[in-house]
């Protein structure tokens, strides 16, 4: 079970905001299936939640019972002080801006989901997991929880063009720039998307965890197929070989074809076991070894090799974790 909450509010009495709504939509579009249309998150979506009465309320719900993973998303106003940092309901006033975000880490630190992730796109939202309670220097978040926010908690978050500037990134990694070669996009490889995509003097975004081990947020279809990642362990039987090449391996070197062709001639083994190779080497899993392209190191019978990245994924598959 994998619920997800997502609010977005323009409308504030004094200050509104414009793509607020349009971040929360397009998240909850993007969050609610997987890249081949199965389902993902069961996702309630409010837009304009007025008092905050009525957000602490969903938030109780969404963090209550036992589901695998609950998510919450929230885009819209941010506040800090002394206190602490907020989440801004339009009812605010003055010291009663909105829902503490110590509350919310609190909340997602006693609930009994196996994965609790926040994400929030306003403005001062790094505050949320070091409360001020200790000082706001280390951070106290329960096992199980991961954080993600649109910027440090004495920064502003920025909107351009009708969408938040954090949530814009965090919809392109969403639809596959964050995913690895299986087609999984974690909350860490969201993180590292738009941790890169961010200049030094741009918002940062903030990133904290305490879990063994990354949930998946979505998945889209991966960049080449699973089988022929497993096939890493056939064509290098150890991580050091080399897979030797020869002109049998080109699909063009063949006397069916009019242009200059070599001894041996193509062999449709060859050719199926050498553009799966290329496929590997499209994705940074093999390099050839003498040459600047694989074709020609089949032609000048070169080889090829793992490249570190390779390595990774051949020790996964060789211990049967893909």
């Amino acid at each position: 079970m994998r619920k997800a909450l997502v609010v977005g509010i323009n409308e504030y009495p004094t200050s509104p905001l414009h793509g607020c709504i349009n971040d929360a939509t397009a998240f909850k579009q993007i969050i609610e299936s997987n890249g081949d249309g199965s389902p993902n998150f069961d996702v309630k979506i409010e837009l304009n939640v007025q008092t905050k009465s009525e957000l602490m309320e969903l938030l109780i719900d969404l963090f209550e019972g036992d589901s695998d993973t609950v998510l919450l998303y929230f885009s819209g106003h941010g506040y800090l002080n002394d206190l602490g940092g907020y989440i801004v309901t339009p009812d605010f006033k003055p010291y009663d801006f909105g829902v503490s975000m110590d509350d919310i880490l609190k909340l997602a630190n006693d609930s009994n989901a196996r994965d609790k992730i926040i994400i929030l796109d306003c403005c001062h939202s790094g505050a949320l997991g070091t409360p001020k309670g200790n000082g706001g220097l280390t951070a106290q978040i329960g096992e199980g929880v991961s954080i993600l926010t649109a910027s440090r908690d004495f920064q502003v978050s920025l909107e351009e063009n009708g969408q938040g500037v954090f949530t814009n990134l965090l919809l392109d990694a969403l639809r596959g720039g964050a995913a690895d070669l299986r087609g999984h996009i974690t909350p860490g490889s969201v993180y590292a998307y738009i941790d890169q995509a961010l200049g030094s003097w741009d918002q940062r975004p903030v990133f904290k965890t305490n879990i063994t081990k990354f949930t998946s947020l979505r998945e889209v279809n991966p960049q080449i197929p699973i089988t022929t990642v497993r096939n890493l362990v056939n064509y290098f039987p150890s991580p050091e070989e080399n897979f030797q090449l020869d002109p049998s391996f080109e699909d063009t070197n063949s006397p069916n074809i009019e242009h200059k062709v070599v001894e041996p001639y193509a062999s449709t083994k060859n050719v199926t076991t050498f553009k799966e190779l290329q496929k590997l080497e499209s994705v940074g899993l093999v390099v050839p070894v003498d040459e600047d392209h694989m074709y020609f190191a089949a032609m000048n019978s070169k080889a090829c090799k793992l490249t570190a990245l390779g390595y990774h994924y051949w020790r996964l598959v060789k211990e049967r974790r893909i």
